[in-house]
């Protein structure tokens, strides 16, 4: 019998299994297809505008917004998952990328930044964790410039999204690749929710936009092939192939965006 592979998270080992890097290299194009769509639906550009990074892991996404102009600060309250976000950068980026990112650690209740300084804000990997969401938008709503617009993903609460989150990637042997513990049914949040917790802090949700893989089958089956060591986590994308559904009612992610009110 095959032996089980290690699951951990912001390990730099490669033979163990990260579910928060696969979730970010699934996730990559999904998030700046809609940064791009929320940049042009707000009048904002990236070049020349400050971004800021809740939750950006190994740096995935906070290079691929410096790839497209932001000046990016990208903070994560796991201090391994920073040093391998620093590695990634030196090792991937061109000078002028280098240092468009600079990458910290702190916890998302005290992100340390400065107030109203920056342009975006984008939560990933954040709320769906967050056990006190209030403490978390606040740091948000005060990092967040009066023009600017704050981003997130999250998970939706249903049958559906317990099904996958709370039991196929945290209890099955065949589909794990969290930690048990890392999510819960009361950190799983409605839309309704989301949007009621950002208006008590001045923040006004403009859009819900749900996001999924094309077929829902391709995730069992990537999941299953990367927990196996038959691909890696760079060749997730394509097999999952997450595609925005802004016409559909999110059963399992969704996206976001809120502005000052």
């Amino acid at each position: 019998m095959a032996r089980a592979p290690r699951v951990e998270l912001d390990s730099p080992l490669p033979e163990t299994v990260d579910g928060r890097q696969i979730r970010a290299v699934a996730f990559q194009a999904s998030r700046l297809e809609y940064v791009d769509k929320t940049l042009r639906s707000v009048g904002l550009t990236a070049a020349g505008s400050r971004a800021l990074v809740v939750g950006s892991g190994r740096g995935l996404l906070a290079r691929g917004l410096a790839g497209v102009g932001f000046d990016v600060v990208a903070i994560d309250p796991s201090a391994s998952a920073t040093a391998i976000a620093r590695e990634a950068g030196e090792r991937e980026a061109g000078e002028r990328e280098r240092f468009a990112v600079r990458y910290e650690t702190a916890p998302p209740e005290e992100l340390g930044v400065a107030a109203a300084a920056f342009d975006l804000v984008y939560y990933a990997d954040t709320f769906e964790v967050t056990p006190a969401l209030d403490p978390v938008l606040a740091e948000g709503a005060r990092a967040l410039a009066p023009d600017g617009v704050l981003v997130y993903d999250t998970v939706n609460r249903t049958l559906v999204s317990r099904l996958i989150y709370l039991i196929a990637f945290q209890r099955l042997p065949m589909t794990r690749i969290m930690p048990p513990g890392r999510y819960a049914a009361e950190r799983l949040r409605t839309p309704a929710e989301m949007t009621e917790a950002l208006r008590r802090h001045e923040l006004r949700n403009q859009d819900i936009c749900d996001f999924k893989p094309r077929d829902p089958r391709s995730l069992v089956k990537a999941t299953m092939d990367r927990r196996r060591g038959r691909i890696t986590d760079e060749e997730i994308p394509p097999i999952v192939d997450f595609v925005l559904a802004p016409d559909t009612r999110p059963q399992v992610t969704y996206l976001g965006y809120a502005r000052k009110a």
